[in-house]
């Protein structure tokens, strides 16, 4: 924040998304750009920007198709804002698109734009398939070829494994671990049980069904080749049923995380509207909420062996103390779900007074949280995780939450990929 500007407050205008589907479903054969763009292109058409210059728009996906390198422009160009309204590409793993709030939200707080988009996409369907470096050397000296003796002598040689298509790795290359691997490490740490874990779970698909049958998506969410819901919530499992699901990452008798009480491969976008007060009162939209602050940390899971998932617990701890709050001092906490245990271990870490000491550097716990106010609308195990698209959803979900309720304080809380962790405040 510049000391020589005077702050603008940041209000959260609208937002929209596209159903959030499981991976190979309805978006199978769609890229990121075409999920973007219709997230974008919802956003105008429910705010009634249409042919409107915004002051920028930031957006970005975690496994990115070297086609589509310029992914936040192209989608802004067919999403039916002016072909004036600038945009950047920004990625931060799971926290994307909360990221590209905050970014956003940081202009406006500046004065430098009155208004702005801040989004994320990502389709695991439409990850690209890379070659070995050895088949695409031969490639490059190919196209560098005069003559057809030329173009031919690169494949003097070739071996049939040169030819296998590498899928994209979504792990740490410190440690090789998945996120799964990780976290399942960080359960065993905390001692998450199975039990606990399934019972989060559970939780997450009944309120998210409720949800869906009380209306309270109705107005965030847009119909989209041929899906009008997020197909991921399971309004008929059980506990039983989530006891029956073998570990999905440790497969030994220690293993807990199943793809029950993890996250499921989605492909999803979602885009969330900001803007000063009085760019607000001269387009008759009332705002929704406040994003008051942010803060980001990370961890160094590898050589210290910090968990993961586990940098959201500094990042929050830095926020309260700048704000002057303490951890109870919320009506809503949206906290993803990455796995129930992530969510498990980051509440149980707050509740320490080792760690709060140890680790945070605080003289006590930050203590507990209730329950009934984590996720009320459910989380990402139920709704689903299109990685970059994760964070928007989150802001948006929030900010209803706080306009329904005609005041109060909410708190978010996303760990990414690279044991990082992303953290907000949003006020009404």
């Amino acid at each position: 924040m510049s000391e020589m500007k005077p702050s603008h407050r940041v209000a959260v205008l609208g937002a929209a998304r596209i159903p959030f589907c499981r991976a190979y479903t309805h978006y199978g054969s769609l890229s990121n750009l075409a999920l973007l763009t219709a997230a974008l292109k919802s956003l105008v058409e429910r705010c009634h920007l249409e042919g409107q210059r915004l002051g920028d728009c930031g957006a970005g996906a975690t496994i990115v198709d070297p086609r589509e390198w310029n992914l936040a422009r192209e989608a802004v160009l067919g999403s039916g804002l002016a072909p004036e309204t600038p945009a950047f590409d920004l990625a931060r793993a799971c926290g994307t698109s909360a990221e590209t709030c905050i970014a956003i939200a940081n202009k406006i707080a500046l004065g430098q734009i009155d208004c702005g988009v801040g989004a994320g996409v990502d389709s695991i369907s439409a990850s690209p398939l890379l070659w070995s470096h050895a088949i695409t050397r031969r490639f490059t000296a190919m196209s560098r070829a005069r003559t057809l003796s030329g173009r031919l002598r690169p494949w003097v040689g070739i071996h049939p494994r040169e030819l296998k298509p590498e899928p994209p790795r979504i792990t740490e290359r410190q440690t090789g671990l998945n996120m799964g691997e990780s976290c399942e490490l960080m359960a065993q740490n905390w001692q998450i049980s199975r039990g606990d874990q399934d019972a989060f779970a559970l939780a997450s698909h009944q309120k998210a069904h409720a949800a869906w049958q009380s209306g309270f998506f109705a107005d965030l969410v847009v119909p989209f080749h041929g899906a009008d819901h997020d197909n991921n919530v399971r309004p008929d499992t059980t506990l039983e049923k989530l006891a029956q699901l073998r570990p999905a990452f440790d497969r030994t008798p220690r293993g807990t995380l199943t793809a029950g009480n993890s996250t499921p491969f989605t492909d999803g976008a979602a885009a969330v509207l900001l803007g000063s007060e009085s760019w607000a009162l001269a387009q008759k939209l009332e705002p929704w909420a406040y994003l008051v602050d942010a803060e980001v940390a990370a961890v160094d899971f590898f050589d210290k062996k910090e968990g993961l998932l586990m940098a959201p617990t500094y990042a929050v701890a830095r926020l309260l103390a700048r704000n002057g709050l303490t951890l109870q001092d919320f009506d809503y906490y949206e906290i993803h779900e990455a796995f129930a245990a992530q969510v498990l271990c980051t509440l149980k870490a707050w509740e320490s007074e080792s760690f709060c000491r140890e680790k945070l550097g605080l003289n006590r716990a930050l203590g507990s949280i209730d329950r009934n106010k984590i996720n009320v609308k459910g989380g990402s195990v139920a709704l689903g995780h299109p990685f970059g698209a994760t964070g928007a959803r989150i802001v948006a979900t929030l900010a209803k939450l706080l306009s329904a309720k005609g005041k109060g304080r909410g708190l978010a809380s996303i760990c990414t990929g690279g044991g990082m962790g992303v953290t907000l405040i949003l006020e009404r």
